[in-house]
């Protein structure tokens, strides 16, 4: 056999398990993604396949980040991100910053996130991948309100002077309202059903802050009754629980 030959099989099953792997963590699967990351990452050091060794870093380390070690995690997701910018690849790099900016926020670190948010848009912008483009304006606004002491899932405020936090709030609640609007006209247009319900189950918890909850719900329930399956991902449990909520 040829070292062409000799490779292809492992080539080819790597490649499968990225596409595994980035459905697992499409869908907030952390064991499958901890269980197939670590598969990956023995298959890409023993063939020495650089871009699958990226991947399988990168999503190692957010498996680690959904367990709550937050310097191991970011560490992970540079080292890979890293990686693979140093095989010369371009393609996914959206997606992978989104990632990280998402971890970024889960760790209490939302300006970071939304650094990483800024470079995410500007390679978007220079390689037309737009796949994602939802999703980052989507984390946008998320970050946004927690960077100004908002959290979305509790719609708490961090404590400030009364004037001062009805004035930052209202301010942030309107420029993160256009994020999340805009991250469902691009999924709309983009015919991307999963990042319309997370962008619409984003906006919802928003408007259900504000005291909305009937034109939250209206909205919502739009999105999420096109679904016929997947009623077991995460994504569309939280829009249940919150529609519930909302009644």
């Amino acid at each position: 056999l040829t070292v062409a030959q000799e490779l292809s099989h492992p080539l080819s099953l790597a490649q499968a398990l990225i596409g595994a792997l980035r459905l697992h963590q499409h869908n907030r699967e952390r064991q499958a993604v901890q269980e197939q990351s670590e598969i990956l990452l023995t298959l890409s050091t023993e063939h020495r396949l650089a871009f699958p060794l990226a991947w399988a870093t990168f999503m190692r380390g957010w498996a680690v980040a959904e367990r709550g070690q937050k310097e191991e995690r970011i560490a992970q997701m540079r080292q890979g991100l890293a990686a693979h910018q140093a095989t010369g690849a371009e393609a996914n790099r959206p997606y992978y910053l989104a990632c990280l900016a998402e971890t970024y926020g889960q760790i209490g670190q939302p300006a970071e996130g939304l650094n990483v948010l800024t470079e995410a848009m500007v390679g978007m912008d220079k390689t037309e991948e737009r796949e994602y483009e939802a999703e980052l304006y989507r984390l946008k606004g998320t970050l946004t309100l927690e960077a100004s002491g908002w959290r979305l899932e509790t719609g708490s405020f961090f404590p400030q002077a009364p004037s001062l936090k009805l004035q930052v709030s209202l301010a942030v609640e309107q420029e993160a309202e256009g994020y999340f609007l805009k991250a469902i006209d691009i999924a709309r247009k983009q015919q991307a059903k999963s990042l319309e319900l997370r962008a619409a189950t984003s906006l919802a918890r928003l408007w259900q802050q504000q005291g909305k909850q009937k034109e939250a719900h209206l909205m919502l329930a739009g999105i999420y009754n096109w679904f016929t399956e997947g009623f077991d991902t995460k994504d569309l449990q939280e829009a249940k629980a919150l529609l519930g909520e909302l009644t």
